[in-house]
Formats: structure tokens, sequence, C-alpha cells
């Protein structure tokens, strides 16, 4: 059984930054992000389509770079949570929604 796509965006997103802070090496929990990211895109563009693909990497992205100002204003495992809570919705949206075949 696969994992789901959201759950492994949002698994990125967090434990990219876990593996960066327990080990105190953040290009290693930039592997972790990267790793997910790119599974996650492999799916979305099996179950959704280039096109959605894109735009959902794209967010996961962003959720990364967004994570950063906002942990400034409410700490930074709140911040983390948030952004990756929005990938997987968005993530759950776009396939649940979707008419690729």
């Amino acid at each position: 059984m696969a994992v789901p796509t959201s759950l492994v965006a949002a698994g990125g997103l967090i434990g990219g930054y876990g593996v960066a802070r327990w080990t105190k090496k953040r290009p290693l929990g930039g592997v972790a992000l990267a790793a997910a990211g790119a599974l996650a895109a492999k799916q979305w563009k099996e179950t959704v389509g280039a096109g959605a693909a894109a735009g959902l990497t794209g967010a996961y992205v962003a959720a990364f770079a967004g994570s950063h100002p906002l942990a400034k204003k409410v700490g930074a495992w709140p911040s983390v949570f948030t952004v990756a809570s929005g990938v997987a919705l968005a993530s759950w949206v776009v396939e649940r929604n979707s008419s690729h075949d």
C-alpha cells in the first residue's frame, strides 16, 4: 500500500526540519526535505498530471521558504506544522478533485 502523497509531503517538511535540528546538520535536513519532495513530485505527476504536480511542488518549496519568516512570529515547530498542514491539505484537495487518469 502506497503512502498518501499528502503525508509524504508533510512528512518531508516535518522530517527535514527535525533531522536538521536534531543532528545540527542543516544539509542533512535538506537531503531529507529534497528526497521527500522528489518522491511527492513523482507521485503527484502520476496521480494528477504534470501541470498540477508542478503547482503542488511549487507549493512545497514555497512552504519551506515561508516557514522561516513564519517561525520568527510563532516559533519553529508551530511554523513547520502549519506549512506542512497546508501542503498536505492542498495535496489532498488536488488529488481528490483530479480528473487525471
